[in-house]
């Protein structure tokens, strides 16, 4: 098939605006469009949810995160059509997008308490005005939806999702994106869209449109380009069903701020379990498998190893004679003298910042700071260089010290340097324990290489 990318801006649609929700004293409020239909943008949108509504082929779209994959969750045959593009494993299971607080109690509706009791060791939380949504969830959602949050819940016995989105399993995956277009696009086909990333399974996570045509080029017909993400990295995943409460992938949201919230005091991180070494059904994306790996095998030099040398270097160079690096904080390079390391350590002069996600003050919230983030240079160097007699070329790419900034860059200098036909990448990591958005950009660097070298 011929995959064909619209460009869409979301501030172009038409009238976009915040309104109270209908039910009372809610802890969210709702989103209202009004469409320009003789305008192009709304006619790609339009037509990107229809597709979503009637066919089994995914749409790709953009949210704060990543590129989304989507799909109508109630259709087993369109979900199907997820797992045929990516060429992602069945046990995997998907997380559910919505539009809206009305849109996710709808599917879980009615009441839960069944499957609550069950998975709450006997104990059925006391309910909230008849709220289908488990109160542990309340604080999170009034404080980070729409964001890049995804929580745990119980599917119904009657469930609405098709059973490829879940895996098996008794749960789902539930998040409400702060992009203006992936909402835009939720709320206009008014179904649940089950979307994991939209890359092909084990590669790097695309961040722009270009990424995911690259990897999914003639599987999918829809790509709408509504420019680069601003976070990077995927959602944070919580499971609150269980005592302490869990975090299942680190994200967007820091362990920090879950635990500024009541009934979150004591979260656990739990995704360094057996789940990641194969074995056991994962209970969130991204838990089991290899991800986010290139062609090339990546090197992860951990934070505080010491930098490579010329030799060392030399060392992972294949046939092509090409070597990428991705620096970030520590690592500098010297041009001009080839008889010491080209790459060297420095002390860290420049302030960095984590990402901070705080309250997202609901979609009034998100319209009233609605903007994009800078994209970090992605500019690369060659250098000429040579090793025991061995010419090569090393392809430097610096993503700076700032983690947002690494965060949003990462998986496209992976991208970017893999298209150069590298031998091999070699990747300065960041201190983990500096935030959230850190601890996430290592998670995924872990996985995606090959090789680690310990700091």
């Amino acid at each position: 098939m011929e995959t064909s990318i619209f460009p869409v801006d979301a501030r172009n649609i038409g009238r976009i605006y915040a309104v109270r929700s209908t039910r009372k004293n809610d802890i969210l409020d709702d989103l209202a469009i009004e469409f320009d239909e003789d305008g192009e943008d709304a006619k790609h949108l339009l037509r990107a949810a229809e597709q979503l509504k009637c066919s089994d082929i995914p749409v790709a779209f953009p949210t704060e995160t990543v590129y989304g994959l989507g799909a109508d969750a109630t259709r087993s045959e369109a979900v199907r059509g997820i797992y045929k593009a990516k060429q992602r494993p069945a046990d995997n299971p998907l997380i559910v997008h919505f539009a809206s607080l009305r849109q996710l109690r709808d599917l879980l509706a009615p009441s839960q308490a069944t499957e609550i009791k069950a998975l709450t060791n006997g104990h059925t939380p006391k309910s909230h005005d008849d709220d289908p949504i488990p109160p542990i969830y309340r604080p999170l959602i009034s404080k980070f939806w729409p964001g890049p949050l995804t929580i745990i819940l119980p599917n119904p016995a009657d469930s609405q999702l098709a059973p490829e989105v879940t895996a098996g399993l008794a749960t789902f995956g539930a998040r409400i994106p702060a992009n203006l277009l992936a909402l835009a696009l939720i709320k206009t086909a008014n179904i649940p869209i089950a979307a994991p990333s939209a890359n092909a399974s084990t590669k790097p996570s695309p961040t722009a449109a270009e990424h995911v045509a690259f990897d999914l080029d003639g599987r999918i017909e829809t790509i709408l380009d509504g420019g680069p993400c601003d976070v990077g990295v995927e959602s944070t995943v919580v499971d609150g069903l269980c005592d302490p409460p869990l975090i299942l992938r680190p994200g967007g949201v820091s362990a920090e701020q879950l635990r500024s919230c009541a009934g979150w005091e004591n979260v656990q991180v739990g995704y360094k379990n057996a789940a990641e070494t194969g074995g056991s059904q994962p209970r969130a994306p991204g838990m089991k498998y290899r991800h986010y790996s290139p062609r090339a095998p990546v090197v992860l030099f951990e934070a505080g190893a010491r930098a490579p040398t010329v030799e060392d270097m030399r060392g992972y160079v294949g046939g092509n004679a090409k070597l990428g690096v991705i620096r970030t904080r520590c690592w500098t390079i010297d041009g001009t003298n080839h008889e010491n390391p080209i790459i060297t350590s420095r002390p860290i002069e420049t302030a960095h910042t984590d990402t901070q996600r705080e309250g997202a003050g609901g979609f009034a919230g998100l319209l009233a700071t609605l903007h994009s983030s800078p994209q970090p240079s992605r500019t690369i160097t060659a250098h000429s260089l040579t090793a025991k007699g061995s010419p090569f070329e090393l392809l430097d790419l610096a993503l700076g010290p700032d983690t947002a900034g690494v965060a949003r860059g990462v998986f496209a200098a992976l991208r970017e340097l893999d298209k150069r036909d590298v031998d091999a990448i070699l990747v300065e990591g960041i201190d983990e324990t500096e935030g959230t958005t850190a601890a996430a950009v290592m998670n995924r660097l872990r996985k995606a290489a090959e090789v680690n070298v310990a700091g």
